[in-house]
């Protein structure tokens, strides 16, 4: 008796459902199961960017009540620094709290939207394929195309589904300047831009044959789609237009209401997909289109010390967030200088960056700012601080800890690079603010004051870490409780003054403790305290992971 069976591992092109409709055999299924895995996960993201939305509008609408502070906000916008910053000047024309909505913030939540799609594009095919997952299920009644299919399938619905709470919050809420027809505008130039980058994802995912590869490739475009457009706002408009986030930005919500630019969006999302499925025929399950590079014969003097291999493992994700918080620092930089115009006839905002206690608008807007710069580093902190526990998931740390090398010394390795990463983070925003703020003001002294100010938040980032390895050590089951220290901190940091959130709320916040530089004096014992909690939840956390066995749930 002889078996038709493909080995394994084999090229599985031959088989008689690789084409036509048999390839999305078993799609269905795996949707379903897709959207059941994520239910969770995808909800909170619907959640958080609805909240977030429904938050920020709410704010327009207080902090712009009258005309003469929308025409403060017009003069404020009108500048190439703040358009490259929020959106086309053709907003500005009728700023009502929607206008300002579509204007300052559409922009942004395309970015979060299109994070929300790659990342849920890679997790449900190259992730799938990298643990080996994929060919175990494909050895069923499983078409080439299925996992591919199920994984547009759930981006695509957590897409639609955003824009039904966006929409109908948007309209109930009452906002002036908005309607029922632009708000269901505003919720589905979400979807359109979502599905955009989740086709983008499918191309990405089927290049490398890396999970974090694919991600990187995938927010790599992202960024250049959000470059694009801010260059198109400020100069040349032909740019924009080439740009997905342009586009959706172009639809005008909330002014003009122009739908046409959202089929723009579906046609790129369609033909990347249907390239992204084209590709796929084109390798091995587990194999990516490009090629592996050939690496050394034997591994260098560094990749065979633990603290050299986690950098190796960090490297991508310390630069891709060294270049997003780069950027973000020289462009926060250039609109310092106007710092005190864009706020000067707005008495809300004076009264928030008042209770910094600054002495000019300018350095309690620049402490305003070192706030989110240290929470967006909070999140890389946690993200590096959490890898031990994805090497232990995914069965690479127990080989590693089966030698002669210590636990201790394993997890203490990530650590290192997670502390010493985020520090360096805040350091680089620090010093790209410094010096795209002192040519925005002609201040030199500026570039050694932020810099400073900055590294001020490197205690907070440390007791973050400290968070994490806590919970990795002794609750492994609930590490994702630590992204609450910079999504809180973000909150109460952040918006808390804008809000008038209690001052006792900051004192929940590592990030709350740290003095607000440069409005404020420098204050050494809250850091110094900071450290010390750090080094303790540290070391209560190395002393969990210990004591506990490996791929503990």
């Amino acid at each position: 008796m002889t078996s038709t069976a493909a080995p394994l591992g084999a090229s599985r092109r031959t088989l008689p459902m690789e084409t036509g409709p048999g390839a999305f055999a078993g799609a269905g299924t795996l949707l379903r199961f897709g959207l059941r895995r994520d239910r969770v996960r995808l909800t909170v993201w619907v959640l958080a960017l609805t909240l977030g939305t429904l938050a920020t509008a709410s704010e327009y609408r207080t902090l712009y009540s009258s005309p003469e502070e929308r025409a403060a906000a017009v003069s404020s916008m009108g500048s190439p620094a703040a358009l490259a910053m929020t959106g086309p000047g053709r907003y500005l024309s009728d700023y009502t709290a929607g206008a300002m909505l579509g204007h300052q913030l559409l922009g942004f939540t395309a970015v979060l939207v299109g994070l929300m799609s790659v990342l849920t594009v890679t997790r449900h095919t190259r992730d799938e394929e990298e643990t080996g997952r994929a060919e175990l299920v494909r050895s069923a009644v499983v078409g080439r195309h299925a996992h591919l299919a199920a994984a547009l399938g759930v981006a695509a619905v957590a897409n639609l589904v955003l824009a039904v709470p966006l929409a109908l919050g948007l309209t109930t809420a009452g906002i002036e300047g908005v309607d029922a027809g632009g708000a269901l505008l505003y919720g589905l130039a979400h979807t359109a831009a979502g599905l955009v980058f989740a086709g983008v994802a499918a191309i990405t995912v089927q290049i490398t044959a890396h999970t974090r590869g694919a991600s990187g490739a995938a927010l790599a475009v992202i960024g250049v789609a959000y470059v694009l457009r801010a260059a198109g706002d400020v100069g040349n408009d032909a740019l924009s237009w080439l740009s997905p986030i342009g586009w959706v930005q172009r639809t005008h919500v909330f002014v003009d209401d122009r739908w046409w630019p959202l089929a723009l969006c579906l046609l790129l999302a369609a033909a990347t997909a249907a390239y992204g499925f084209a590709l796929s025929t084109r390798r091995d399950v587990g194999a990516g289109l490009r090629p592996a590079r050939l690496g050394r014969r034997t591994a260098s003097a560094a990749l065979t010390r633990p603290l050299g291999l986690a950098l190796r493992l960090h490297r991508a994700t310390l630069l891709g967030f060294a270049a997003a918080l780069g950027l973000m620092g020289v462009m926060y930089g250039s609109i310092l200088g106007e710092a005190a115009g864009m706020v000067k006839d707005v008495e809300q905002v004076q009264q928030a960056v008042a209770t910094i206690g600054g002495a000019t608008v300018t350095e309690s807007f620049a402490a305003m700012v070192m706030t989110v710069v240290a929470v967006v580093a909070g999140g890389y902190v946690v993200m590096a601080a959490l890898r031990p526990r994805t090497e232990e998931n995914a069965g690479r740390a127990e080989p590693l800890l089966a030698t002669g090398l210590s636990r201790n010394r394993w997890l203490g390795s990530h650590l290192a690079i997670a502390l010493a990463g985020g520090t360096a983070l805040l350091v680089l925003a620090g010093l790209g603010f410094g010096l795209s703020g002192a040519a925005s003001t002609g201040d030199a002294g500026l570039v050694l004051e932020l810099t400073g100010a900055a590294a001020a938040y490197a205690p907070a980032l440390w007791a973050t870490a400290g968070v994490a390895v806590l919970l990795h050590g002794w609750f492994p089951r609930a590490v994702a409780a630590a992204w609450i220290v910079p999504v809180y901190g973000f909150l109460v940091g952040y918006l808390g003054p804008v809000l008038r959130l209690p001052e006792g709320l900051r004192n929940l916040s590592p990030f709350g403790h740290v003095p607000r530089l440069p409005a404020a004096e420098p204050v050494w014992t809250p850091l110094l305290v900071l450290t010390a909690v750090a080094a303790g939840l540290i070391a209560l956390g190395l002393a969990g992971f210990r004591r506990r066995d490996l791929g503990t749930k």
